[in-house]
This record gives structure tokens, sequence and C-alpha cells, in this order.
């Protein structure tokens, strides 16, 4: 029976590309309503490849993933309209300004109820200056297009959001701000997976952090059982091999 509080899963997921490369190796773990799960691990440990199975942008070959106990490679509309997802490199227009980025991928969404005030509230929730909203977004710093994205994804109002280094190449400031307004969408019952490679705002956030390695979930603990661990040295020491989970 499905655990109606688990909004994303990962049963024994598995990916061999044609290259024969093995990307992902039986990963399993969960995301429930109101959680933050927060993937560790190098490039090319299969981080990103575990979003992209979610996502349907790719296939598993072995496994499944699953949202809101809907598998994804079997009906992938569905599970898409579950989701909402942040990238590293935010894909937005660069010739429209705040406002219109989020009137058309609102409307792209199928949602055409929302107002300009409505964009505009949003925008100052993600902390975008209000002097801003109007300007084109080619002028805008990175911190400035990931707030718009992440507005983006608030706006779509899915259960899920799945975050792909969202804080690489922010400021300390942008990035502080980034995880409080994460912290209130857990508090509103979001289930969030977040891939990153910042292991210290993965511990002040998250309430399971797991570590990724050739493929392989090396390591998953609560935030509760790492809070009084050295993260870092953990890290370190799975990334050297030296440590096995039992």
């Amino acid at each position: 029976m499905q655990d109606t509080n688990v909004m994303l899963e990962a049963r024994s997921l598995s990916k061999r590309y044609e290259d024969s490369v093995l990307a992902l190796n039986e990963v399993s773990f969960t995301v429930e309503k109101g959680e933050i799960f927060a993937m560790l691990g190098a490039n090319g440990a299969g981080k990103t490849t575990t979003i992209n199975i979610f996502f349907n942008f790719i296939e598993p070959s072995a496994g499944e993933a699953r949202v809101d106990g809907i598998v994804t490679h079997k009906d992938p509309l569905a599970a898409k309209q579950r989701l909402a997802f942040v990238s590293e490199n935010v894909m937005l227009y660069p010739n429209f300004t705040a406002i219109q980025n989020l009137d058309f991928f609102s409307r792209l969404g199928g949602r055409k109820d929302y107002s300009r005030s409505d964009y505009h509230e949003v925008l100052l929730r993600v902390g975008l200056q209000e002097e801003a909203h109007d300007k084109k977004l080619r002028g805008f710093s990175k911190g400035m297009r990931q707030k718009c994205g992440i507005a983006v994804a608030i706006l779509k109002d899915a259960p899920a959001i799945l975050l792909d280094e969202p804080t690489s190449g922010l400021d300390p400031k942008a990035g502080f701000e980034f995880m409080q307004l994460l912290d209130t969408l857990r508090n509103e019952g979001k289930a969030i997976l977040m891939s990153t490679h910042d292991i210290f705002r993965a511990k002040e956030v998250a309430d399971s952090i797991g570590i990724m390695r050739e493929g392989r979930l090396v390591m998953q603990k609560s935030g509760a059982e790492l809070a009084a661990e050295n993260l870092e040295n953990l890290y370190l020491e799975y990334m050297a091999g030296k440590t096995v989970e039992a």
C-alpha cells in the first residue's frame, strides 16, 4: 500500500547508458510531504541522473521512480503535473521581464487565473526587489534569475519541488535567503529533493541527507543523526571509500 505521506520515491533505481556506464546502481529513498532530502556527491555521482529520471527526461534501466505513487516512466504527464523544477542554470527568457516570464510559464502550465499583483507578490516573497519586476532578465544576476525560477516553481503549486544545484554561484546572502525560502516551502507541506555540493547549507536545512558515490547511495541519515557529526569529514570519508554503510 502506498504511504500517503510519501511524495517522492526511488525504488532500486538503476541506469546504465549505451556506453555501458552504470550511472545509477539500485538507489532507493523516499521524500515525504514537508521534508527536504539533500543529495550530496561529486560531479558524475548520479545526482542529476536521479532527478532526470523523476522527470522522465531519461528512463531507468531497472527499478522505478514514483511521484505521489505514479511511476514516472509509465505515466510521465501525470507525474510532471505534480513536480516543479529549479535547475542550476534557470532557463527563462532574457528578453522578457520578470513579470512576463512568470505570466508566460504560468499560462504554459495551464494557470490563467493569476493577476499581475499575484506575480508581484510571489517575486517579493522570493526576495526580488520591486524595481526589478518590470526589467528584462538579460540584465539580471544569477541570483536574481534563480529567484525568478523559484517563483515560477511556486506558482505551479506542485506538491513536490526538485532542485539541481540551486545555490551554485550564488553569493552568501542570496544563498541564505534561498534556504530560508526552502524552509518556508517545507512548512507548507512541499516535498523537496535537492542535489547540491553545499555541505554546510545541506546540513542546516535538510531533514535527511544522502551521499552519492559512483551511482550508489552510500549513506543516508537524518538531520538529527548528523547533528553531532562533522558532515564535511564524513563526506570526505565516503568519497574516499573509507566508510561503508552497514
